[in-house]
């Protein structure tokens, strides 16, 4: 059954059509209703909406965060209207200043009628952890957009979704976990922890026969591979979700080319949420403007133009327990053209990763890093690799390998890197027994050690 209308939970007893949802359920249908309608506004519509909001936020953090009241003295009037001028003059919030202001970043007056405040902790992936508050409304927008993301890629909640992630355990339940299942009666859902081997996996994923797939591109890559090499279909399955990674487009390839169905992406952290869904008609993104206001900044801190690569920098508009004010999230990203679905929600057409995901010259210029990934395992048997630059002259082709490399394949390997490469680097091989995730359970496959202020 492919109707959600038709799967909604009824919450009254003895009433199953048309069915009358539990308050949580009813709000999110209202709030599905007006995301409807927003997703469609004009960006100049949009962008107004977000400053009423932004102008509460900021007198919020500005009368209850001693961090921002001390930073933004002689530069935020909270008896003034807020114009787009006087937001972009406020400083940068750097992800140093989060880990070492948390006490005074916190809102010492949070609205009751938010719900409790609950503390998370990022994995750390990037080397810096920060804490954050959250309320319950801040959880409850996620399970909302996680909604709007089924109801744009339309799909079947009376399917089976199956999750391999971080932190999982191997289990089999009813519903696809709380954002769905307060909303919807939606159909089974299986959990595989990610530390499971490759082979291990795609033989539950033949057991399971889900009809959609959640996991990281690494690891779906891996997957699409390994089925490729034993031909092993997944018959069934209508869609590949991935998350908490850069996606490349070889993923999309390995896809096509093992079971034939697409990849949507959601592009989230911690700290902010929901940042941007992938359009339901095109392979680029939409930031979620409702949600939170996104910035593309330049090396200048100033908009970057369609087309080009900036740091994200965002605002999050309902997080009123630590709210984030121009908060520079240290992923870097592409503004695209409006789309042409007629959406009003602004494109990020590439999601880069973070700065220690770029290659660094010795003058500072930096470079996103394409070495061909999905060529190398066509010149030597490589069944994982990573590269680490370990200064301005040498790399580090850290690889898991089927058999010891010969001489003459390391040569190989070493051209096609050093063919990709901006400058002369040298290529120096390690050999892993398996190379390892973060702890957030996040995999990298080019990692910059080098410590370069900005």
């Amino acid at each position: 059954m492919n109707d959600p209308v038709s799967l909604i939970r009824s919450a009254v007893p003895g009433i199953v059509w048309p069915a009358i949802p539990d308050q949580e359920g009813a709000a999110s249908l209202a709030l599905q209703y007006q995301l409807e309608h927003t997703q469609w506004l004009a960006p100049a519509q949009l962008r107004e909406l977000q400053f009423r909001q932004l102008e509460v936020l900021l007198r919020h953090a500005h009368e209850t965060v001693p961090y921002y009241r001390e930073r933004w003295r002689g530069l935020y009037d909270p008896t003034r209207p807020l114009a787009p001028e006087a937001f972009s003059r406020l400083p940068l919030l750097a992800r140093s200043e989060l880990q070492a202001h948390f006490d005074t970043l916190k809102s010492n007056r949070i609205p009751a009628a938010h719900g409790p405040v609950a503390e998370s902790r990022t994995s750390g992936s990037t080397g810096m952890p920060v804490r954050m508050l959250k309320t319950a409304l801040i959880e409850f927008w996620w399970r909302v957009l996680t909604v709007r993301d089924h109801r744009w890629h339309r799909r079947n909640l009376s399917g089976k979704l199956a999750a391999i992630r971080h932190r999982a355990v191997e289990a089999e339940t009813e519903g696809w976990g709380p954002a769905t299942d307060t909303v919807f009666a939606a159909g089974r859902s299986a959990t595989l922890p990610i530390s499971t081997g490759i082979d291990a996996q795609l033989d539950w994923l033949a057991r399971q026969r889900p009809d959609y797939l959640l996991s990281y591109p690494s690891n779906v890559a891996e997957l699409a591979r390994r089925s490729l090499a034993r031909g092993a279909r997944l018959p069934g399955l209508r869609e590949v979700r991935t998350m908490g990674e850069a996606l490349g487009p070889e993923v999309r390839g390995l896809c096509r080319q093992a079971w034939d169905v697409p990849v949507t992406d959601v592009y989230s952290s911690d700290e902010a949420g929901y940042i941007a869904l992938q359009c339901p008609d095109h392979e680029h993104y939409h930031v979620q403007s409702e949600g939170l206001l996104v910035e593309v900044l330049d090396e200048d801190s100033q908009p970057s133009s369609p087309g080009r690569i900036g740091r994200l920098v965002v605002t999050t508009l309902h997080n009123f327990a630590m709210p984030l004010v121009r908060y520079e999230i240290g992923d870097f990203a592409e503004a695209g053209e409006p789309c042409r679905c007629g959406r009003g929600l602004p494109v990020l057409t590439k999601i880069l990763g973070r700065s220690r995901n770029m290659l660094v010259l010795a003058d500072g210029t930096r470079y996103w890093p394409a070495f061909g990934s999905a060529g190398l395992a066509e010149l030597a048997p490589i069944l994982q690799q990573q590269l680490v630059q370990k200064d301005f002259h040498t790399l580090e082709a850290r690889l898991v390998t089927a058999r010891p490399l010969a001489p003459a394949e390391e040569e190989r390997l070493r051209r096609h890197i050093q063919a990709r490469l901006p400058a002369s680097f040298a290529i120096r091989f390690s050999y892993c027994d398996a190379i390892g995730r973060s702890n957030g359970g996040k995999f990298e496959d080019f990692v910059c050690e080098l410590t370069i202020p900005r």
